[in-house]
C-alpha cells in the first residue's frame, strides 16, 4: 500500500502547475533549453506583430458575426489585444463604446502603418 500513496504523490506533483505543488508551496521556474529560450524570446519580440494579427483577425469576424453574442465577445477580444498592445484608454475606450468594425479597422490600418515604420 505505501508503495501506491507514494506513486500517487509522484505523479500528482507532475500533474500540478509547474510552479506550484500540491501542498501550496512554490517552486522554482524550470530551466529551458537554449531552443526553448530562443521561441520564448522571439515570441515577446513578436508580440505586437502577433496581437496586430489578431485584431485584424477579429475585425474580420466582426463584419461576418452574424448574432449579437458574438459580437460581443469578439469585442471583449478586441479589448484585450488593444490592452496588450498598450493602446492609450482614451481610444480604446473611444472604439468599444462606439462599436463600429469600420472605427476599429481605420485605427488598426494606422497603427500597422507605424508599425512597419520601426
Amino acid at each position: 500500500m505505501k508503495g501506491l500513496d507514494e506513486e500517487f504523490l509522484r505523479w500528482r506533483t507532475l500533474l500540478t502547475s509547474p510552479f506550484e505543488s500540491f501542498r501550496g508551496q512554490t517552486q522554482t521556474m524550470p530551466d529551458y533549453t537554449r531552443h526553448q529560450k530562443k521561441i520564448i524570446e522571439r515570441y515577446y519580440d513578436r508580440r505586437d506583430e502577433i496581437m496586430l494579427g489578431k485584431l485584424q483577425e477579429i475585425v474580420t469576424d466582426l463584419y461576418l458575426a452574424e448574432t449579437d453574442a458574438k459580437r460581443d465577445q469578439l469585442w471583449k477580444r478586441a479589448g484585450k489585444a488593444m490592452k496588450a498592445l498598450k493602446v492609450p484608454d482614451r481610444i480604446a475606450q473611444h472604439i468599444l463604446t462606439d462599436r463600429k468594425p469600420e472605427v476599429l479597422a481605420k485605427n488598426l490600418r494606422n497603427w500597422l502603418e507605424s508599425a512597419k515604420k520601426k
